[in-house]
């Protein structure tokens, strides 16, 4: 690996982050030490990073995944209304605009978004388009 450590970010149940140190394993709770981590990928629908994704009347549980972009300047969700959203990323502001989706990503040269939605068992392919 060309990194002595590794930060793995995990959101859990009651909709907290935690950052651990690898191969430690403690836990970092220096926010001034998390704050200066430049994140390889982003999957987490939680933090100040993403909070536009919720609609105003969403609950937590809504928003079931995210994943940003590898250029890091998009990022697409998929919630319980079986819709898939893509929205500018960093997304701080509340509200933005922009079946049951459970998993997106990205492709590796960020043209295409694939979602699979488990009860409809089926994937679908997005395509980027410059517009």
């Amino acid at each position: 690996s060309k990194f002595s450590v590794v930060f793995p970010k995990v959101s859990t149940g009651s909709y907290k982050r935690q950052v651990y140190e690898v191969p430690s394993g403690k836990q970092l709770v220096d926010q001034a030490v998390i704050d200066r981590i430049t994140w390889a990928t982003w999957t987490s629908v939680l933090g100040d990073e993403v909070i536009g994704i919720w609609s105003r009347h969403a609950e937590k549980a809504d928003v079931n995944c995210a994943c940003v972009s590898h250029s890091g300047i998009n990022l697409v969700t998929g919630d319980d209304f079986g819709m898939v959203k893509l929205f500018d990323f960093p997304c701080p502001e509340k509200f933005v605009r922009a079946c049951f989706c459970t998993v997106t990503a990205t492709s590796t040269v960020d043209v295409m978004v694939l979602s699979c939605f488990s009860r409809r068992h089926m994937i679908e392919i997005f395509s980027f388009l410059n517009l």
